[in-house]
């Protein structure tokens, strides 16, 4: 009788669903994610210019799924051209596993969609985006070395440097302006 201790290896032919993929690639694909959502929103919120913050969230999530469709086929791509002969999964696979990316992206559409609405303003929620995204950055590289077996004081300084990616965005935004 085979058993089976742990995941199966990336090429074992196990199938492998899109809600299944590792908990790594979800951290990677969210930080990608929150990093393109805020240096997205950073750029359409432009002083003196007047607000659209419904065509501001358009473009954000279409942005966020474009890239995320790229990223995927470009795996696709790629593995293609390794030649290393191994089966993977089809295109639309691929490109649907980039989901997290654009998940990450939907909580500066909303504000943004909020905003729209009347609910605040779209410097508000410019603001209030950039701020979340920054501290889910930090929750996200607090998370990933966690799953990586790190204490929580290295958990933390991981947390802070991808931290420092959202405040880097930040002060660029307000130096810009």
């Amino acid at each position: 009788m085979h058993e089976h201790a742990g995941p199966a290896p990336v090429g074992s032919g196990t199938p492998r669903g899109i809600l299944r993929s590792r908990p790594e690639r979800w951290l990677f694909k969210g930080i990608y994610g929150l990093v393109l959502a805020s240096a997205l929103v950073a750029a359409l919120d432009v002083p003196g210019e007047e607000a659209n913050p419904g065509q501001d969230a358009l473009w954000v999530l279409l942005t966020a799924l474009t890239s995320g469709a790229a990223h995927g086929y470009a795996h696709v791509i790629a593995q293609r051209a390794s030649g290393d002969g191994t089966a993977g999964p089809s295109r639309l696979r691929a490109v649907l596993a980039e989901w997290p990316l654009a998940a990450a992206v939907l909580p500066t559409v909303a504000m943004l969609f909020a905003s729209a609405a009347g609910w605040w303003a779209e410097e508000t929620a410019a603001d209030t985006a950039l701020l979340c995204n920054t501290v889910s950055l930090f929750c996200l590289g607090f998370s990933a070395a966690r799953t990586a077996g790190l204490g929580r004081l290295a958990s933390c300084r991981a947390g802070v440097l991808d931290m420092l990616i959202g405040l880097v965005i930040t002060a660029a935004d307000a130096l810009i302006e």
